[in-house]
């Protein structure tokens, strides 16, 4: 029988349902591959990245007074913890386990285009949990001796550890930071491997640079939100800021120094002189917080608040003790940086702390020292994220990137920033509605 035209016979038809079964399969299995192709890119271009130098020029010194101090000066205004001032107490009163490392990047005219504050830091088992005998873990935890190098200061939190002139290229400069940090750790190397390298800490929402150093190699990780209160224009005193709350958080916050008062405790303002004089007992209080945190990759030496007192003076360095018949019970620290103050470093009595907030009565004095810097933000760090709630902070999201020094290693540092994981911060709202405001 004659074959309809344009009609296929079975066999044929047979042999192009295969056909079409057989694209679809190959469609489906492209479809696959397309995300390991792009991935294979990614790596050639992160190993071209690694091995091509940024174009920029570079100072590198182990001392600050050894750099421009003029070209350094003209980007470090953009944060107090990068002023020669500073780094001078860093240097001579940071922790024994950490040594400085500085490095400058120059446009191919020769002008300054960033300024980087590095650390080199030892790290052994002891610092990796809390004091205290732990048999099953004590013998491993004594054979770990390692070197991490960071951009960055592990004595304070937030990106004030390197600026960039506003002008140039963010995206360049990120990986001048990267080159900086491979030319330092070849230059160290006899000094011992740095196996891990740490950018710290940069913000969350910055894109530029999880791109860039992503590129060289680095993985990113969110960190646990830096808690910043916002001062309003109308603050002026203490007094003022407590109008402005709701009648239940301004009670709890007025409790709170009642309590203390109740107790017999005082809080006052310490001169850099007592800090000198009483740095023993400071320190002892800063241990108490210290030695309670499991991780403490760097500790404060005795002198290196007070010092930090005598170089930035009373005009961006306050300290608040509490005391009790002459006893020093707890102390916190606010240093001005521009338009924001830093809630810094606090120590307390963790037995007197049982009987009276001395610690809350602390944290919230930082407002008080705040509102007389005359700046505009007040930043509490990352922890105690619940009693800043309600002092009226709102989280601001922060980041690290970390990367081995062996590419192949890399996977390690993956599995860790996919695991880490932060708190996340309570939502409070202790102020009034703006109709509710004093005028």
């Amino acid at each position: 029988m004659p074959t309809v035209p344009g009609k296929p016979t079975k066999p044929l038809k047979a042999k192009l349902t295969a056909l079409n079964d057989k694209l679809r399969r190959t469609g489906s299995t492209l479809k696959k591959l397309k995300p390991t192709i792009e991935s294979v890119d990614t790596i050639k271009q992160r190993r071209v990245a690694r091995r091509q130098a940024s174009g920029l020029h570079f100072a590198l010194a182990d001392r600050i007074d050894f750099l421009n101090a003029e070209h350094w000066d003209r980007l470090a205004a953009a944060s107090v913890f990068l002023s020669r001032d500073y780094l001078r107490v860093l240097e001579v009163h940071g922790p024994d386990n950490v040594q400085p490392r500085y490095a400058m990047a120059y446009s191919t005219g020769g002008q300054p285009v960033a300024i980087m504050l590095f650390q080199r830091v030892r790290i052994t088992g002891d610092r990796l949990r809390k004091p205290g005998p732990r048999k099953l873990i004590d013998k491993p935890l004594a054979r770990i001796d390692e070197h991490l190098l960071v951009c960055g200061n592990l004595l304070v939190w937030g990106a004030r550890a390197y600026a960039f002139a506003p002008d140039a290229d963010p995206q360049l400069l990120w990986h001048g930071v990267g080159e900086a940090m491979y030319r330092l750790r070849r230059a160290d190397k006899l000094l011992g491997e740095s196996d891990l390298a740490m950018v710290k800490d940069f913000a969350g929402g910055d894109h530029v640079a999880k791109d860039a150093l992503r590129l060289l190699g680095y993985r990113h990780v969110d960190t646990d939100p830096d808690m910043v209160l916002t001062l309003k224009p109308a603050w002026k005193t203490w007094d003022d800021y407590l109008a402005s709350l709701t009648s239940s958080y301004r009670s709890a916050a007025k409790r709170l120094e009642k309590d203390c008062t109740a107790a017999g405790i005082v809080l006052r303002v310490a001169t850099a002189a007592e800090m000198h004089e009483r740095h023993a007992e400071i320190q002892d209080l800063y241990y108490q917080v210290h030695h309670a945190q499991g991780l403490r990759l760097a500790s404060l030496a005795p002198r290196y608040l007070a010092s930090m007192a005598d170089a930035l003076g009373p005009e961006r360095f306050v300290c608040r003790v509490a005391e009790r018949d002459g006893r020093l019970l707890g102390f916190v620290t606010t240093v001005r940086d521009g338009d924001t103050a830093v809630g810094y470093y606090v120590g307390y009595d963790r037995e007197a702390n049982a009987g009276a907030p001395i610690y809350l009565a602390l944290l919230q004095s930082t407002i008080t020292d705040a509102i007389g810097f005359g700046v505009r933000r007040l930043s509490l760090g990352r922890t105690a994220l619940e009693p800043k709630a309600k002092m009226g902070c709102k989280p601001e999201p922060m980041a690290c990137a970390v990367r081995h020094r062996v590419s192949a290693f890399n996977w390690i540092t993956t599995a860790l920033t996919r695991t880490a994981s932060h708190d996340e911060p309570p939502e409070r709202s202790p102020f009034k509605a703006a109709a509710d405001a004093p005028a």
